[in-house]
């Protein structure tokens, strides 16, 4: 059984900064793909940010290239999106994801994705 637990989300103002985690139940999370997507209101769910399973490479949305970034620490099955210079648009619920088949380099696509977290809520407003 694979679990993922989101936490960090909150609210912050524009131009400020929040970390998420991600942690992760499962011998084999060294070797998953993980990714970061979020949805916001009335809106298909998105792809944010991605890491591979050795954690070279890194694949992120346009949209928030540059602000944000995906890391991973293997040691205590933990995945990370730090995100700075928010603005209100990145308002939504993030959502931790994992592809079992451990992709050298991230997919965007949501079907490529095994299991999920319930969400986190991020909220950007002044």
């Amino acid at each position: 059984q694979v679990q993922l637990v989101e936490s960090g989300g909150g609210l912050v103002q524009p131009g400020g900064s929040l970390r998420l985690s991600c942690a992760v139940s499962g011998r084999t999370f060294s070797s998953y793909t993980m990714g970061w997507f979020r949805q916001a209101p009335g809106k298909e769910r998105e792809f944010v940010a991605g890491i591979g399973w050795t954690g070279a490479s890194t694949y992120y949305a346009d949209s928030v290239k540059g602000r944000f970034t995906i890391s991973r620490r293997n040691a205590n099955n933990t995945v990370y999106l730090q995100m700075n210079s928010l603005k209100p648009e990145d308002t939504a619920v993030y959502y931790c994801a994992a592809d079992r088949s451990g992709r050298y380099y991230p997919p965007s696509s949501r079907n490529l994705y095994n299991y999920w977290g319930q969400g986190t809520q991020v909220t950007v407003s002044s």
